[in-house]
């Protein structure tokens, strides 16, 4: 059960707030229609009890408040507006990387695609899908930790009238499973149509809260709808009569041959057409303008779900079939989840390594950095006054990175702000979860690929050179370890600096700004703490690190401790890990207020 209690928004200046005081529920085994005009708080109501908007208030799901839920993925399904994902993403690989985020196994995704009857789209793009197939993925992204509970914002808005009948059918199923279904709307024709129960809101605060049945009854107007090939003749008749009997009646021609009557019912008006021969076709009590029974309509059959191009046929009405156990269950008030769950501490790396690799940035960005990092080298040979270094990295005096290093804090920057711009685990959790395993993982992945981007550009650059120059340009290295360590400490802090500068400000053009800004402002200021001779010069330090240490590492690894304090002792690597420093602090005040964890 979902039970919201007190519910009030943050008021605003000058101004009531969007929500005050607002308490109901939403029962298991039901479906419950939250109906308001447009601007009545209707979508700050629902953010405020996923704990998406500060305010007043506590929301109870089954018992227990959505913060101290340990994945709240698997008891609330959600969908506020479109689906959250980048538009050049696959829908089956946005669903996996949604599993991985939930603790489910990748097949999942298969199984919600032909529950919810778009299989033949897996592979299209976010991007290209109508508003109808968006709203399917984002019925299959709610559903995929198979929850007990669903809420969902305007989830018909802009549907054909088939698309709404397919969507309701599919809610009623899953309420009949004993889940809870929480919607809103602005119709209250489809409310009454659709819901068990009617909650309605004006401003913010409660104003009814009724079975669908009272609702239509008390809120909505009744009428009787009649189709005659004679309507202006029997308008006449019904008019004459109801004048004669001293009734309040009216009469609306909605076409030339239907008209709607309200104040009267069905019995009266056959009768009147009965005594003056006029032929009708149809006969109707019908509730509101929509043509609709005041009843909630029974869900439509299960068929095949099929797609060949765009055309789609009606999937099974509910969201899985349910097995004898689970309608045993499902008359308790608690359906029993199939589901099997994949936990543990991979979890995060998993999602992780979906989102990056379910688009094509990676491998744009690795081929645009090969190509400036070959380009770049080739430039830099034609003057011979760069060093073997310098060359490979292709990094000229000039330039305040090299490509490869622009590339790394690029990928790190798309790590969180790809979650910001499009928010995936906005259903799980706040517009992005900060925890500690997400940041690990973020943090591994971004730095397993700047490595990679860094090892192609060395690579291709070697290769250009020695195919455009010969050998001319290169020498073999006398130490290569240390130039080695200093090159993947630079790349690893550039993808960092993007990881955390992206988290802090929510951004990812602001994490790869704050990824530029360490050699182009933090490294004259660093310059100058460090230039002019030390009156006390570290030598031996490594020698001496040896000796502290528990185990003993062979002498062998002195340069690698020597090649890691000579990138610390240059203005850069210093710069890079004091940004590091105050990025990651910002990080942790701003963001790991979380109480739920990976």
């Amino acid at each position: 059960m979902l039970q919201a209690i007190g519910l009030t928004s943050t008021p605003r200046r000058d101004l009531p707030p969007l929500v005050d005081d607002l308490t109901f529920e939403a029962r298991p085994g039901s479906v419950t229609a939250l109906l308001g005009d447009p601007g009545s708080g209707k979508t700050t109501a629902l953010r405020l009890m996923l704990e998406l908007e500060p305010g007043r208030g506590v929301t109870y799901f089954r018992g227990r408040p959505l913060h101290r839920i340990p994945h709240p993925g698997r008891e609330v399904g959600v969908l506020l507006g479109d689906v959250p994902g980048n538009p050049s993403r696959t829908v089956r690989n946005q669903l996996r990387m949604l599993c991985a985020a939930a603790g489910v196994p990748a097949s999942r995704a298969d199984t919600m695609l032909e529950i919810v009857g778009i299989a033949g789209l897996r592979d299209q793009r976010l991007g290209s899908l109508s508003l109808g197939m968006d709203r399917r993925v984002g019925l299959a992204a709610a559903l995929l930790a198979d929850p007990c509970t669903l809420i969902l914002d305007e989830p018909a808005a802009g549907l054909s009238p088939r698309e709404r009948g397919w969507l309701h059918g599919f809610l009623r199923g899953h309420a009949s499973l004993g889940g809870a279904v929480l919607f809103t709307t602005d119709d209250a024709k489809e409310a009454a149509r659709c819901a068990d129960r009617v909650v309605s809101i004006e401003s913010g605060r409660l104003v009814a809260d009724q079975d669908a049945a009272d609702f239509a009854r008390t809120r909505l107007r009744p009428r009787v709808a009649v189709r005659t090939p004679h309507a202006a003749r029997l308008a006449d008749v019904l008019g004459r009569e109801a004048r004669a009997a001293q009734r309040a009646v009216e009469i609306v021609e909605e076409s030339g041959s239907r008209l709607s009557v309200y104040g009267s019912n069905c019995a009266e008006v056959g009768e009147a057409a009965f005594r003056h021969g006029v032929l009708v076709h149809q006969l109707a009590d019908e509730t509101g303008d929509a043509g609709a029974p005041a009843s909630p309509s029974p869900p439509p059959p299960e068929t095949a779900a099929r797609a060949e191009g765009g055309a789609l046929a009606e999937p099974a009405a509910g969201p899985h079939r349910a097995s004898g156990g689970q309608r045993r269950h499902a008359r308790s008030g608690r359906p029993a989840s199939t589901v099997r769950r994949v936990g543990g501490p991979l979890r995060p790396l998993r999602y992780e390594l979906r989102r990056v690799f379910g688009t094509a940035a990676p491998a744009l960005t690795a081929a645009l950095v090969v190509v400036a990092s070959a380009v770049t080298a080739l430039a830099l040979a034609r003057t011979g006054q760069t060093s073997q270094n310098r060359l490979l990295a292709a990094w000229p005096e000039l330039l305040p990175l090299p490509p490869a290093a622009l590339g790394a804090g690029l990928l790190g920057a798309l790590a969180f702000g790809e979650e910001y711009r499009y928010p995936a685990l906005a259903a799980d959790r706040g517009t992005v979860p900060r925890r500690m395993g997400l940041l690990t993982a973020k943090l591994a992945v971004s730095a397993v690929l700047a490595l990679l981007l860094g090892t192609l550009a060395v690579a291709a650059d070697a290769a250009a050179l020695k195919l455009v120059f010969d050998s001319g340009p290169l020498r073999s290295p006398a130490e290569w370890v240390s130039p080695a360590a200093s090159w993947a400490g630079l790349l690893i802090g550039c993808a960092w600096a993007g990881v955390l500068a992206s988290g802090v400000f929510r951004s990812a053009s602001a994490g790869l700004a704050a990824v530029l800004a360490v050699p182009v402002m933090a490294v004259p200021l660093v310059r100058k703490v460090l230039d002019g001779p030390s009156a006390y010069p570290a030598r031996g330090l490594a020698a001496r690190l040896r000796g502290l240490s528990w185990a003993q590492w062979p002498p062998e690894a002195d340069r690698l401790v020597l090649g890691a304090l000579r990138v610390m002792a240059q203005p850069v690597g210093t710069a890079l890990v004091l940004s590091l420093m105050v990025l990651l602090c910002a990080y942790g005040f701003t963001g790991l207020r979380s109480r739920v964890r990976w």
